[in-house]
C-alpha cells in the first residue's frame, strides 16, 4: 500500500512512519521541510506547510498513485505563523475532500482523546472540527483519539515530566498531581494505525487507544524517577495560582507548559481501555510495563537534566546580548575615539562601526530569545565573538590579563553558545 503520512517528522509520526516501513509499505512522508523527513524514507518526501495548503486543488496532484493517507500533524498551541485552525481543520478537511475526488477511500486520523467541546481549548476545538467533518464523508476513516502516547524518545508533555522527574531534591506536580491519564505505549499506536489500514475491522469508526490502567501524574512523575535511574524524592504540590502563572509564561515564553497544555491536562485523558481492546484486537501494554520492557539509557538522563537548563541558557545568553548592546551604545562616545586612535582610522568609521557591533549584539539577543535556525545562528554567534576577540587582542592585548579577565569570558560564552546551538532543537 503507498501511504502518504502528515506530520511524518513529528513525535508520532516519524514512529508511524518506521513501522509502516517495516510492514513492507511505500510510506511517503509530508513534512514542512524535505530536510526532517525521516531518514531512511525510500519514498521522496513531499513538502507541505498546512498553514496554506488550505483548498481541494492544493492536494489533489500530491494524491496521484496514494492508496490511503494517515494524518499524524498537529500542535498544542498557535504560534506566530502558525494557525491552529489552518493546521488541525482547514487543510486537514481540504485533504479529506480531495481524497474523496481522488479516489483514495482509506483515511486514518490521529486525533486526541480531549478532542471535545468540553475541553474549551482552540486545540480541541479545531481537532473535533476535522473529526466531525471526516465522520461526514464517503471515506473508509478511521479516528484514533489517544490517551498520552509515549515511547523511547520523548517530546512535549513526556519531556516536561521527565523534566519535572529529575529535578534535584523533589519533584514539583501540578496542584496535587491527581490528573489522570492511561498512558498507551507508541508501539500499540502504531499497531492499530496498521489494523485500521490494512483490515476493515475499524473502518468508519471512532477510538479511543488508551493503555490498560489508569494512573495519576504523580504516579507518572515517580516512576519516570525510577526509569532514570534517580534516587526518590519527595512529590510537592504546587498550588494552582503558581501553575496557572507558569502557564501564562509559557504562552509568551514558549515550550509545553502553557494554558493549552494546563486546561487540556485538568480536562482529563482517560477512556475504555476494554472497548479498545475488544475493537481493534490490540492488547495494549501497561504503563509500567512498557518502562521496565525499554530501559533508560545515559542521553534519556542527559535530555531530563537539561530540559529546564536549556531555557535557562537561552534567555541568560540573549540577555548578555542585550546589555552588551546596550551598554556598548551608551559608551559609543567613550569607545569611539580610542578605536580611532589605535586602529588608525577616522573617528567616524570607528563611531559607526561600534554602532553596528551595539546592533549585531542587540539583534542576535532577539534571534536567540527567538530560537531563531538555533545550529546557524550559534555558528554566527562564534563568528562573531571570534571577531570581537581577535580584533580587541590585536588592539588592546592587555585585555586578556586584566582583572576579571575581559577576553578570557570570551571562552566559556562561545561554549555556551555552541551547547545551546547543539541541543536547541527539539527534532
Amino acid at each position: 500500500m503507498r501511504i502518504l503520512l502528515l506530520g511524518a517528522s513529528g513525535f508520532i509520526g516519524r514512529e508511524v512512519f518506521a513501522s509502516l516501513a517495516a510492514r513492507g509499505h511505500q510510506v511517503v512522508p509530508a513534512v514542512r521541510r524535505a530536510a526532517r523527513a525521516p531518514a531512511f524514507a525510500t519514498q521522496r518526501a513531499i513538502e507541505i506547510d498546512l498553514n496554506r495548503d488550505t483548498t481541494v486543488d492544493a492536494w489533489l496532484a500530491r494524491l496521484a498513485g496514494i492508496d490511503a493517507v494517515v494524518n499524524c500533524a498537529g500542535i498544542l498551541q498557535a504560534t506566530p505563523g502558525q494557525s491552529i485552525q489552518a493546521i488541525h481543520a482547514t487543510a486537514p478537511i481540504a485533504l479529506f475532500e480531495a481524497c474523496e475526488r481522488a479516489g483514495v477511500k482509506r483515511v486514518v486520523q490521529v486525533s486526541a482523546i480531549s478532542a471535545t467541546s468540553q475541553a474549551g481549548t482552540p486545540y480541541a476545538a479545531t481537532k473535533l472540527a476535522a473529526d466531525d467533518r471526516l465522520r461526514a464523508m464517503r471515506l473508509d476513516w478511521t479516528i484514533l483519539r489517544p490517551s498520552l502516547v509515549h515511547a523511547r524518545g520523548s517530546y512535549g508533555g513526556t519531556s516536561a515530566f521527565r523534566a519535572l522527574a529529575a529535578l534535584p531534591f523533589a519533584i514539583p506536580a501540578p496542584g496535587a498531581g491527581t490528573q489522570s491519564f492511561q498512558p498507551l505505549w507508541i508501539d500499540d499506536l502504531c499497531e492499530v494505525i496498521a489494523v485500521a489500514l490494512e483490515t476493515d475491522r475499524l473502518v468508519r469508526k471512532t477510538l479511543d487507544p488508551v493503555g490498560p490502567e489508569a494512573v495519576t501524574l504523580r504516579t507518572i512523575l515517580e516512576d519516570y524517577r525510577r526509569w532514570l535511574g534517580f534516587a526518590p524524592a519527595p512529590v510537592v504540590p504546587i498550588p494552582g495560582p503558581v501553575v496557572r502563572l507558569a502557564a501564562i509564561a509559557g504562552d509568551y515564553l514558549g515550550g509545553p507548559i502553557n494554558s493549552t497544555a494546563l486546561r487540556q491536562l485538568e480536562h482529563g485523558n482517560t477512556g475504555d481501555s476494554a472497548a479498545f481492546a475488544a475493537a481493534s484486537g490490540v492488547e495494549a501494554l501497561g504503563w509500567k510495563e512498557a518502562l521496565a520492557a525499554h530501559p533508560a539509557h545515559a542521553q534519556d538522563r542527559w535530555h531530563a537534566r537539561l530540559y529546564f537548563v536549556r531555557p535557562l541558557l537561552r534567555f541568560t545568553l540573549a540577555g548578555l546580548w542585550l546589555l552588551s548592546g546596550f551598554a556598548g551604545l551608551a559608551a559609543l562616545r567613550e569607545w569611539s575615539p580610542l578605536l580611532a586612535q589605535d586602529a588608525h582610522i577616522p573617528y567616524a568609521t570607528a563611531f559607526l562601526a561600534l554602532a553596528a557591533a551595539c546592533l549585531l549584539d542587540i539583534g542576535f539577543a532577539i534571534l536567540v530569545a527567538r530560537r531563531f535556525r538555533p545550529r546557524r545562528l550559534a555558528l554566527l554567534q562564534l563568528a562573531t565573538i571570534a571577531a570581537y576577540t581577535l580584533a580587541a587582542s590585536a588592539l588592546w592585548p592587555s585585555l586578556w590579563v586584566e582583572a576579571l579577565g575581559p577576553l578570557a569570558k570570551n571562552l566559556p560564552i562561545a561554549a555556551a553558545v555552541l551547547a545551546l546551538g547543539a541541543i536547541e532543537e527539539e527534532r
